[in-house]
């Protein structure tokens, strides 16, 4: 088997090329979490809410969820949904108080 040798410019292009794949990657999943169903701790953690706060989402029919079992499932699109339609524009809640 022929040797190699490889120089530190191969090793710079390898990182470029590295680099640009995974922003790629990155800009495919538009920062989206990589599984469509989050258990609720996963939840909890990306909103920044504690376990009551969900429990009362779940209640009042805000954020739909999944039960299997014992375990509570929440659609990676349906917490996005949520924040999208509860969105407050500053703007508009400035304008109202005029």
């Amino acid at each position: 088997m022929p040797s190699e040798i490889i120089t530190t410019d191969d090793l710079r292009e390898f990182k470029l090329e590295l680099l640009e794949e995974l922003r790629k990657l990155l800009k495919e999943q538009g920062g989206q979490p990589t599984k469509k169903w989050l258990k609720s701790w996963e939840v909890r953690k990306l909103l920044g809410i504690s376990p009551g706060t969900l429990q009362n989402l779940r209640v009042n029919g805000s954020l739909p969820f999944t039960k299997v079992g014992g375990n509570i499932f929440y659609d990676y699109e349906d917490i996005r949904k949520m924040l999208e339609e509860n969105q407050v524009n500053n703007r508009l809640s400035f304008d109202r108080r005029r």
